[in-house]
């Protein structure tokens, strides 16, 4: 996880998974609409998952 990615996570969490699937921006931007800290762990579990890293 570049470190990039993470300051992209912590300002707009959606951006920061949109390489991982339709499925994961879709949760990851109602966790955000619900609330910011939500969505934000959200996208760094996304992101940190070794089985998506590239």
């Amino acid at each position: 996880m570049s470190v990039w990615r993470v300051i992209l996570s912590i300002l707009f969490p959606p951006l920061a998974v949109y390489d991982q699937g339709c499925g994961s921006i879709i949760i990851v931007l109602i966790l955000t609409i619900l609330g910011w800290i939500p969505g934000v762990i959200a996208a760094l579990i996304i992101l940190n998952n070794p089985k998506n890293r590239k």
